[in-house]
C-alpha cells in the first residue's frame, strides 16, 4: 500500500484545517454610499462647521437641493445576506440619510439624521397630480382612433 493510515489521517486533517480557515465568520455585507455616516455626522457641529468641513469629513454629497445648492443629502445603505429562511436574499440592515442645510455664507444651520425606522414612519400623500402636458388634443385622439380602426381590420 502506497499510503499508510497515519499519512491519510494527516492529509485529511490538513485539508479540514485549510477548508475551515477559508470559511468566513463575518457576514457578507454589500455597502453603498458613505460608510459609517452616523459617526461622521457627529463630527459636524451646527453653527460652527462649514461646507469645507463637510467635504473634508464626509465628502461630496449624493445630491443637492432642487431650489438651492445649500441642502446636501448623504446616503448610507448596508445589505447583508439573509439567514436560511430568507434563502440567502439580500436584507436591508441599515438605511441612513443625512440632510445638511447651510446658510448663504456656508455655515451649517441644520443637521438631520434619519435611520431606517425614521424613514419607515414617513407618510406620503395619496393625491395624484394632473399632467396637462401629457393630455392629448382632440385632433390627436381622433387621428389615433382612426389609426386603430385601420389596423384592426387587417
Amino acid at each position: 500500500m502506497f499510503f499508510k493510515i497515519q499519512h491519510i489521517k494527516t492529509i485529511l486533517l490538513t485539508l479540514i484545517i485549510i477548508l475551515l480557515y477559508g470559511c468566513q465568520l463575518n457576514d457578507a455585507k454589500n455597502k453603498h454610499g458613505i460608510v459609517f455616516l452616523e459617526n461622521r455626522s457627529k463630527k459636524l457641529i451646527v453653527n460652527s462647521s462649514n461646507i469645507n468641513d463637510a467635504i473634508k469629513i464626509i465628502g461630496q454629497p449624493h445630491s443637492k437641493g432642487t431650489k438651492n445648492n445649500l441642502d446636501w443629502i448623504y446616503i448610507e445603505r448596508v445589505f447583508e445576506k439573509g439567514k436560511f429562511y430568507k434563502l440567502g436574499q439580500n436584507v436591508l440592515r441599515e438605511n441612513n440619510v443625512l440632510v445638511l442645510t447651510f446658510d448663504k455664507y456656508g455655515i451649517l444651520k441644520t443637521k438631520r439624521f434619519f435611520t431606517k425606522e425614521d424613514l419607515n414612519k414617513l407618510v406620503f400623500s395619496n393625491q395624484v397630480t394632473e399632467n396637462d402636458l401629457a393630455k392629448k388634443s382632440f385632433v390627436e385622439k381622433f387621428l389615433n382612433s382612426i389609426k386603430e380602426k385601420m389596423y384592426s381590420n387587417r
